[in-house]
């Protein structure tokens, strides 16, 4: 019991620290174009890097998976909307499976 409500605490430490001190430090408004843009894309690259290498560990087909990732970088290149590459890129891995299984 006391184990599992210290790591409830602890991660809620640790979750709120970093949403708390740029709060806290940040008061004004940020006016560095070059500050605002790296911050724009941080969401973007700390996603790419969390999912990116398990698209190729998701398959037990490596040609599946590398298809399907293909397919999600030209149709994101074309600006199809999320959805669009989402569905594009699952039937391209699955056909793909299906093929080379």
């Amino acid at each position: 019991m006391y184990k599992a409500l210290t790591a409830v605490l602890f991660m809620a430490l640790v979750t709120y620290i970093p949403r708390v001190i740029p709060v806290s430090i940040f008061r004004k408004e940020i006016k560095s174009v070059y500050i605002k843009s790296f911050l724009k894309y941080v969401p973007y690259a700390v996603l790419g890097s969390l999912t990116f290498p398990e698209i190729f560990y998701s398959t037990d087909n490596a040609y599946s998976a590398i298809a399907g990732t293909i397919t999600a970088f030209y149709l994101a290149y074309r600006e199809k909307s999320l959805v669009t590459v989402a569905l594009a890129s699952i039937l391209t891995v699955f056909l793909t499976g299906f093929i080379f299984h």
